[in-house]
This record gives C-alpha cells, sequence and structure tokens, in this order.
C-alpha cells in the first residue's frame, strides 16, 4: 500500500473537503479502495498506486473547478468523477456571456445593452472609457473583467484606483492613519472584489500585491504593464492626474477608465480631467468609449426614478438659465 499527500493551497480545505469532511466521505463512495484522511489542509490518501493516480487527477478537477467558479457543490463532484466529466457550472447550462463565477457559484455577466457593448469593447480595445450614472454597473462590469482576464492568466495583476476627493467630508479630520482615511473612498472597489473573489484568496491576492488598489496620486512613476487596470470615479481626475494615469500604460496593459459626468466634486477652478480627456480622445478610433444611461441602473427600480426627476431637474435649471442669461 502506498501513500499519498495532497496539500490544499489555492483555497479553503473547507470549500474542498466540505464542511465536516462531507465531500471527502462522497469521494469514498467513488474511490472505495482508497482511505481518504483529511487534516487541516493536507488530504492523507492510501492504496495501490493506480488507484491513487487516478484519485490524484480527478481531485485536482475538483480544486481546478473551485478555482474558477468559486463553488463546489455535491453535483458538480458527481459530474467531475464521471469519466468525461466537466464542470457543471453549478448545475446550470453554459453560456458564453458568464464573466466571473463569483464567490457561492454566483453568475457575474452583463445584463444590458451597454453592459455588452463594454463586454465586447473591452476585447478589441486596450483603452476603454465606460460613462454613466450611478447604479449602471459600469464599475462592476469592470471588475467582473479584470478578474476574468487574471483568472484566464492573460494578465499578472489587477490594479484598482480612485481619486481621493472630498465629496462634501473633509478627509483631514478624518480619523486614523492615511490608509484608514483612504479606505472609505475606495470601498465600492473591495466589495465588487469581494463578490467576484473569495476572501482568502482575495487577501493572498491583495498580500503577494497580484490585485492592487490605491488612490490615484499613488500611480504616478509606475509603469503599468501586464496588468488590468480601472481608474473608477474618474470625472474627479484633474487635467494632470488624467494625463499623468494614461501614460502609465505599458505594453500588454488593458484600461478601464468609468465615470459620471454629473458627480464632479472638484473644486470650481479645476476642470474634470474625465472631460478634457473624452473631448480629446474621441477621434482616436483604437479607443473605447461606452455611454451607459438610465436605462442600464440594476440597482433598486427607486434609482431610475430618481435618476430621471434629478435630470429633469438640471434640464429645467439649464432652459431657465437661457431664458434668463443675467438671473
Amino acid at each position: 500500500m502506498q501513500e499519498l499527500y495532497i496539500k490544499v493551497e489555492s483555497a479553503n480545505p473547507v470549500e474542498i473537503f466540505g464542511i465536516n469532511n462531507s465531500h471527502i466521505h462522497l469521494l469514498k463512495t467513488f474511490f472505495p479502495k482508497l482511505q481518504l484522511i483529511a487534516r487541516g489542509s493536507t488530504l492523507k490518501v492510501m492504496g495501490e498506486a493506480e488507484e491513487l493516480q487516478s484519485f490524484e487527477k480527478k481531485f485536482a478537477r475538483l480544486v481546478e473547478h473551485f478555482n474558477k467558479y468559486n463553488h463546489l457543490s455535491e453535483t458538480d463532484i458527481e459530474h467531475l468523477m464521471a469519466v468525461n466529466g466537466e464542470p457543471s457550472e453549478n448545475g446550470e447550462s453554459k453560456t458564453s456571456d458568464v464573466l466571473v463565477f463569483g464567490t457561492h457559484g454566483r453568475q457575474v455577466r452583463p445584463r444590458t445593452p451597454n453592459q455588452f457593448e463594454m463586454v465586447a469593447k473591452a476585447k478589441t480595445c486596450d483603452l476603454l472609457f465606460a460613462i454613466g450614472p450611478a447604479g449602471t454597473g459600469k464599475t462592476y462590469t469592470a471588475v467582473a473583467l479584470a478578474v476574468q482576464a487574471l483568472k484566464e492568466k492573460r494578465i499578472r495583476r489587477i490594479i484598482l484606483t480612485r481619486p481621493a476627493v472630498e465629496a462634501g467630508e473633509n478627509l483631514g479630520f478624518l480619523p486614523g492613519d492615511l490608509k484608514e482615511k483612504l479606505d472609505p473612498y475606495l470601498q465600492p472597489l473591495y466589495d465588487a472584489l469581494q463578490d467576484m473573489i473569495p476572501g482568502d484568496a482575495l487577501a493572498k491576492y491583495m498580500e503577494k500585491g497580484v490585485i492592487q488598489i490605491a488612490p490615484l496620486a499613488f500611480m504616478r512613476g509606475r509603469t503599468l504593464d501586464n496588468a488590468y487596470v480601472i481608474l473608477d470615479e474618474a470625472q474627479n481626475a484633474t487635467e494632470s492626474q488624467m494625463k499623468m494615469f494614461l501614460t502609465r500604460m505599458g505594453k500588454s496593459a488593458k484600461f478601464i477608465i468609468t465615470g459620471d459626468m454629473t458627480q464632479i466634486d472638484l473644486p470650481r477652478n479645476q476642470r474634470s480631467g474625465l472631460v478634457h480627456a473624452l473631448r480629446l480622445l474621441k477621434p482616436i478610433s483604437d479607443i473605447g468609449i461606452v455611454m451607459l444611461d438610465a436605462q442600464d441602473v440594476i440597482r433598486h427600480k427607486l434609482v431610475k426614478k430618481i435618476l430621471s426627476a434629478y435630470d429633469k431637474a438640471e434640464a429645467e435649471k439649464e432652459s431657465k438659465s437661457k431664458k434668463n442669461p443675467d438671473a
């Protein structure tokens, strides 16, 4: 009798072994001649060499499935243990529009025509602008595209950045050190990542620098290569910051810039770098631009109505201003 030791390093062992080793008990039904003992993150397997070899290959399928889809159910195991078993994608039919299988097997995919356009243009354009109001999924879709590229090993790292611009709050009066002051500005990026990558794996990625989240000012002097780089809330970047960011682009890099023209929080004497960049770069055919609108809002149904009310009020304000320029 020979022994085989398999250490689970790329995932939480509980996700692979199952709660109370339920997945291990299921595996025993497919390999009754083997003895399986799970301790910590290591699985000890004892049996004949041929059986061990077969088990090792099929167990690798389980780990690969979890790393790809962030989910491993008993149904998945049954499919994968079949002779020609393939990932079952959580029991659902396979579709080409799924970007990422998020935590608990959740399918992350584009859901509106403009989100589909974002995905299509991201395939052909190394630089993409996605512009639209809050709730249109521009940032979420951009992060999903980046996570997909990382999982498919098309890039080596993901870099997410935002301008640390105050929106009614005073940054200097927030408690804590610099990181603690800046984290609230970057929280939406953390939220999107946590939907798509299990906590343990995300922590490892961030510890190793595979995924980096930083304020825009920290991008100065860097060359961003073999990376998916997302500049979020770009309407709050100044013209000089936008130029600095765009010129960080290295070979084999993908840049997505997201922003909302209606929520510029810069001081009145500073112009938005996003507005300037769109006007300046629009004629360049290799640069993609997607304009999202209220029809793309995928938050609570009231958000569409709120945006519509604000748009109406803004239109009325502009109309009065044209009629009474001195008012």
